[in-house]
């Protein structure tokens, strides 16, 4: 008879085998990836190695200039910092505890180098620095960072570590957007440990201080060791902080050729440091660190498995944008300095307006609960700091672009049945951007010009960003309807639904530009159109330029940020409707016009494949019953602006925004954000199939696949012919089969977009 704790350790054991057994049956995808893909041109993505949502990004640091830190060679590198951000635009932030191998004596403070050459895979990097012929070899656990690094013989072995280097540096105090020096601290604490930190503000959210605690261990011993402040070298074993930046130096064993290094970071304290570092890294392995790294990416990545036969060149465009799309935002629960509870922490949504189109929407497909935890996050900071953020890093909010966003992240995850999040509180949240103006705080979060919106039904010009905020806070309401009607809020519903229709108020009906009728153009306080309006806001020279539906504002005295549209024209932002396409299609003057007006967006290159205000425009003609014509202009899209080279991206991918885009036409699919469906395109791949968080499956697939057949011409879901071009997201997470069969001659499959409710 086998006694209780006997039948425990039997049951742990088969456990233990099957996991070990399933694990081995996971394809290896992480092959496909590669990070260099997006790196140079627009992309400005982080090449280093990163787990999913991980807190610690370690990369080269090429100058103080980039913002993910990497520049191609023969850029100078400055060292390794161990946190960054990717696919960022405007200023940069991070770039903190820099570190440096180098051959010398003790009587540096930095070590600039340059490369030899760059190896740049999942999960690994690799150089050999010119000048000094020191091998360094990078990967990572989720907040500790990993290194080899292997110095020439007969060559004294030295490391610099730096807790004043970051991203961003300017001369100018204050400077906008740029990250400022705040303070720092080192201490050596044995001959084989240091610890300390970098407290550093402002950067792309000019936002508040945040510190980047860590604690350094090496394999081996130091020899000798040095620590500085300023300019100067000091023998003391610490620097404590006085508003200068502090480092350290250290010197190995002359027989000790391989030196390893773990660094553990904390935004709570050095002690949770070590904590990291050694939780996370429990033995001196180089590869079991990586492979760990590379395991928890193939778990992913098999929940998204596409034909065996695409080609390789698609199979590394694929997977590199799922890999993209999960840099960030960042895990950091349990990392949290402002407050403590147990819900989950994230940070680093830089930034939601680029992000809820086609990001998270991904990310729920292929890991539900994750993306729960993201939305549990956003309600949590609107509990703590009295808004959800349009986008946040540093543990601050900051800044808004256009709408408040997380709104429609609340709605996507409502209409989609996300479990675990209180939908509750999460109204109450979207209720309180709608309804508070943020005051003197708009840059950072909530709804600027919510009082004239909410008092006009439209923000008038002179206030920053009015076209596309308006167009954006309808949007916005749209998504509160949503919630509101699903938790029986009728009053609630009705409310938000009619201000939903608000974007009309900015609709220029007798307006004409290209042959197209009708645009969202600026009206000042007392509702009079502008034809023209002044470049800038000088009291004393105001000099006026026409307004029309290509107009940029943005003379070398008018700020970017205060333009009448975000980032993108007329042209764009009318188009840019996703909750009442069907009323813009009437006030185009119908289908037939409507057509027209889209074919001179693309034909006359209107359409902005660069950045995010368009992303749902190519698939617009599935609302003139034409799902064929989408799916010409996204393959043509595709073709000429995404490749699997450093420039394969068309645009800054904005924490994954871009690379998510893509992933989701290859697919065949796309999201429609906040709301249940998504619109059904000719994919670019076979077949992918999708498994599911409860274990379901949902598969993708196609008949007569080939270059030449590039039309649907019928589907079936679950064996029923389905006519339809749109595909509920309940159809998703039950499980099942949509099959496409495809030719080469478009046919009247798709003309209707919903089945009846």
């Amino acid at each position: 008879m086998i006694n209780k704790r006997t039948y425990t350790t039997v049951c742990c054991a088969l456990l233990v085998l099957l996991s070990g057994f399933c694990r081995s049956q996971e394809l290896d995808l992480g092959k496909y990836v590669d990070p260099k893909i997006g790196s140079q041109g627009l992309g400005r993505v982080f090449i280093g190695p990163s787990c999913p949502f991980g807190m610690v990004k370690p990369s080269p640091d090429c100058t103080h200039r980039p913002n993910s830190g990497w520049l191609p060679m023969p850029e100078q590198i400055n060292g390794f910092a161990q946190t960054h951000v990717s696919g960022t635009g405007g200023g940069p932030k991070y770039g903190n505890i820099l570190i440096m191998p180098f051959v010398g004596e003790l009587n540096q403070t930095s070590a600039i180098d340059h490369r030899q050459y760059e190896d740049i895979e999942l999960g690994y990097y690799a150089t050999t620095l010119n000048n000094s012929g020191i091998k360094v070899e990078v990967t990572t656990a989720p907040r500790a960072s990993y290194y080899q690094v292997t110095y020439p013989t007969n060559a004294s072995k030295s490391l610099l570590v730096d807790a004043g280097f970051f991203l961003g540096e300017s001369p100018t105090p204050d400077a906008r957007e740029a990250q400022q020096f705040v303070g720092s601290e080192i201490s050596i604490l044995s001959d084989r440990q240091i610890s300390g930190y970098s407290r550093i503000r402002g950067g792309w959210n000019n936002g508040k201080a945040y510190t980047v605690y860590f604690f350094a261990e090496t394999d081996k011993p130091f020899i000798k060791s040095a620590t500085w402040k300023g300019d100067n070298i000091s023998t003391e074993s610490s620097q404590f902080d006085s508003g200068e930046k502090t480092g350290a130096l250290v010197q190995f064993n002359p027989n000790d050729s391989i030196i390893q290094l773990k660094i553990g970071i904390s935004f709570i304290s050095t002690l949770k440091a070590e904590q990291n570092a050694k939780s996370e890294i429990t033995e001196w392995s180089f590869d079991k660190v990586r492979q760990q790294l590379i395991g928890q990416w193939n778990e992913l990545f098999n929940n998204m498995l596409i034909a065996e036969s695409t080609p390789e060149n698609y199979k590394r465009m694929f997977y590199t944008g799922l890999y993209h799309t999960m840099l960030m935002p960042v895990d950091r629960t349990g990392e949290n300095p402002m407050w403590i509870d147990n819900e989950p922490y994230y940070d680093d949504f830089y930034a939601i307006w680029d992000t809820y189109r086609s990001s998270l929407p991904l990310i729920t497909l292929i890991d539900s609960e994750r993306e729960s935890d993201i939305v549990r996050s956003l309600i949590n900071i609107y509990q703590r700091d009295g808004y959800m953020p349009d986008a946040r890093s540093g543990n601050c909010n900051g800044r808004t672009q256009g709408g408040s966003n997380a709104d429609i992240v609340v709605a996507d995850a409502f209409v989609k049945g996300l479990k675990g999040i209180d939908y509750e509180l999460g109204l109450e949240a979207m209720l309180k951007d709608a309804t508070v103006p943020p005051g003197g705080n708009e840059e950072a979060e909530g709804r600027g010009g919510l009082t004239p919106y909410l008092e006009l039904g439209y923000i008038p010009h002179g206030i920053d960003r009015a076209g596309n905020r308006t167009v954006e806070y309808a949007y916005c309401d749209y998504a509160i309807a949503l919630v509101a009607k699903g938790l029986g809020k009728e009053d609630l519903y009705n409310h938000y639904l009619k201000q939903s229709e608000n974007w009309k108020n900015l609709w220029r009906a007798d307006y004409e530009h290209e042959g197209s009728k009708g645009f969202i153009l600026p009206r000042d306080t007392e509702g009079n159109w502008l034809d023209s309006i002044p470049y800038g806001k000088s009291q004393y020279i105001q000099p006026k330029f026409v307004f029309t539906p290509i107009a940029f504002e943005g003379p070398w005295y008018t700020p970017w940020w205060s333009t009448f549209f975000y980032e993108a024209n007329s042209w764009e932002y009318s188009l840019s409707i996703p909750h009442d396409v069907p009323a813009l299609i009437e006030l185009s003057g119908g289908d037939e016009a409507f057509e027209k007006r889209l074919n001179t967006f693309f034909d006359k290159n209107f359409f902005n494949v660069n950045n995010e205000p368009s992303f749902l425009s190519p698939c617009l003609y599935h609302w003139l019953g034409k799902p064929y014509l989408s799916s010409e202009r996204i393959h043509d899209i595709i073709k000429k602006n995404y490749n699997d080279g450093p420039i394969g991206l068309p645009g800054n991918d904005d924490s994954g925004a871009m690379s998510s885009w893509l992933a989701f036409h290859m697919m065949g699919l796309y999201p429609n954000a906040g709301q249940d469906y998504y619109i059904i395109n000719t994919p670019l791949l076979e077949s992918t199939t999708m498994k599911l968080t409860d274990g379901k499956e949902f598969r993708i697939s196609t008949k007569g696949f080939s270059k030449n057949n590039r039309y649907i011409q019928s589907a079936t879901l679950n064996g029923k012919e389905y006519p339809y071009s749109t595909l509920r997201h309940a159809d998703i997470a039950n499980g099942g089969e949509l099959v496409l069969k495809l030719g080469t001659k478009p046919t009247n499959w798709g003309s209707e977009m919903f089945a009846a409710e």
